[in-house]
């Protein structure tokens, strides 16, 4: 699961991004480094802008006080029912 910085030495499953000692340019880091970097701030991208629109149409999902178990259902639910919705026009 992509993290962001914030999430450094979250443990195992949580990927962050590889940081830079402040002497060192973008350009002379490894080239490993700033490619994992690439795929990790993609697949960030993608899950954000899914939240976004999720958040953007459905009110349930913008604030609430359900805990943790009751609201995975609802979002489960959710982008089904956005994709029927989408279809429809």
């Amino acid at each position: 699961m992509p993290a962001d910085p914030g999430y450094d030495g979250a443990g195992v499953g949580v990927r962050t991004l590889v940081k830079r000692p402040p002497e060192v340019d973008e350009h002379r880091r490894h080239v490993d480094d700033r490619a994992y970097n690439r795929l990790l701030r993609g697949l960030r991208c993608v899950g954000e802008r899914a939240m976004a629109v999720l958040t953007g149409r459905w009110r349930v999902l913008r604030h609430t006080t359900m805990g943790p178990s009751k609201i995975g259902a609802i979002v489960h639910v959710a982008p089904a029912l956005t994709n029927i919705e989408k279809q429809t026009y």
